[in-house]
């Protein structure tokens, strides 16, 4: 695939999972091998995509407005790196945290190796300790 191609599969990837968890959920199928591999961005490792796609069904009941903009895109040979920032309104239970109502930005990186026009494996980390805070779950600094 061109560099091109693969920046059009990324921006395909997030613009139907921006559409919500049935529009995430249906493209995860297409885009994605069977036996994807994700590393995420707190040090789990998902293998396939039926526990890919539990892991992002939690992701949408935790936050059902779940919004990810493309801040930047790299491409070389088989891999893309994409920068970041999801958004989202914390409304589900979160690791035995209820729902606070609040709004979290924060900013990521993944990187993912696509082979014939699907994604095989991604590597992500994003801003855990700015995510925790912005929810209430650890305190900021300067703010109590």
């Amino acid at each position: 695939m061109s560099a091109e191609e693969i920046k059009a599969l990324e921006r395909r990837w997030f613009e139907e999972s921006n559409k919500g968890k049935a529009a995430a959920m249906a493209v995860i199928d297409e885009l994605h091998v069977i036996d994807y591999v994700f590393h995420g961005g707190t040090g789990e490792e998902i293998r396939g995509l039926k526990d890919y796609k539990q892991y992002m069904s939690g992701y949408y009941r935790v936050f059902p407005d779940l919004h990810v903009t493309i801040d930047d895109m790299v491409v070389e040979g088989d891999k893309v790196a994409i920068r970041w920032t999801m958004s989202g309104t914390h409304k589900g239970e979160i690791e035995g945290v209820p729902p606070t109502g609040k709004k979290m930005t924060i900013l990521g990186i993944s990187i993912e190796r696509i082979v014939g026009g699907k994604f095989v494996e991604t590597w992500e980390t994003y801003d855990t300790l700015g995510f925790m805070q912005q929810l209430g779950l650890v305190p900021t600094p300067g703010k109590g």
